[in-house]
């Protein structure tokens, strides 16, 4: 394994029964070779009661394991309640991941990480971050090569890094309404929590019946899963040292040790490839946003 180079498990986007949340991640603990993993209810301040204590058991078995656990925040806090789950999180003695900015205040001068919810799109920002006390910017999704290159260089000048997401669903919007309450004829106050039909989101198609995106509650993703297989290599020349698989509900164990891998150099991206296939089934996949595309494209490595 590469000392300095970390693989990184993002938090559970999903609404998941607490045994099957309890029961992925002691797959992840046991037998994953993540480094980090980050927990917390970044989409929904009603699922907190719901998810609080199988979270808490996670992180201990993640813990045990050796692994890092990071505590992530609300994406999106809008009234009292949020606000004050926002601030709950933030006083967590160990690592702790600001899901927007408002968690930025209450973090600073403490180290800390920043998660892709945060825009983080250029140098400027990139060094308000670090001078607030960030040790670890995870980039956005919808950033392209050349711009990723650029903030790796800038991070490392300040003495931070950047992590970068090689592998999920792409988050597109969050929103303060719930789509999939609405759909079902719910309030978002009332919800029933019917989020948790949908493992992995539910579908939203044309008229056409096409499936074109994913709704998760108040959050909106990609259909397709951003893969980026072949573009490792240039993140490691851009000395990206960190890659963020986000927790999608197939074997991620497989997946982990998948890049792990490429990350260590130990299998080239064509094996990869193959290992990946039978675990996507028939997802489609996506690498549009890395190559400065539409996001929804597949760019096939140069030959």
């Amino acid at each position: 394994m590469t000392a300095d180079r970390r693989l990184v498990l993002g938090p559970l986007l999903y609404h998941w029964p607490t045994e099957t949340r309890l029961d992925y991640y002691r797959r992840i603990a046991e037998e994953s070779p993540v480094d980090e993993v980050v927990l917390g209810e970044v989409i929904c301040e009603r699922r907190l009661p719901l998810v609080r204590e199988a979270n808490a058991k996670a992180a201990e078995m993640l813990e045990k394991a050796g692994k890092t656990v990071v505590q992530a925040t609300l994406a999106l806090p809008v009234g009292p309640k949020e606000r004050a789950a926002l601030s709950e999180v933030c006083a967590t003695p160990g690592p702790v991941e600001a899901a927007e900015a408002g968690a930025l205040k209450h973090l600073k001068g403490r180290p800390h990480r920043v998660g892709p919810f945060v825009n983080t799109y250029n140098e400027s920002t990139l060094k308000v971050l670090v001078a607030n006390g960030a040790e670890v910017v995870c980039l956005p999704w919808e950033l392209g090569a050349e711009a990723i290159a650029t903030l790796s260089g800038a991070a490392r000048a300040g003495g931070a890094e950047v992590e970068v997401q090689a592998f999920g669903h792409v988050p597109l919007a969050i929103s303060a309404r719930c789509y999939t309450a609405r759909a079902q004829g719910l309030s978002r106050d009332a919800c029933q929590f019917v989020c948790g039909n949908d493992p992995e989101g539910m579908y939203v198609k044309t008229i056409d019946d096409q499936p074109i995106l994913r709704v998760n509650g108040v959050q909106t993703l990609s259909v397709g899963l951003q893969v980026l297989v072949d573009e490792v290599p240039a993140l490691l020349k851009a000395e990206v040292r960190r890659l963020r698989l986000a927790a999608e509900p197939m074997d991620m164990v497989a997946v982990a040790q998948v890049y792990r891998g490429l990350l260590d150099g130990a299998i080239e991206p064509a094996e990869a490839h193959q290992r990946l296939k039978p675990l996507l089934a028939d997802r489609e996949v996506c690498n549009g946003f890395y190559h400065e595309t539409a996001g929804v494209n597949w760019i096939e490595a140069a030959s």
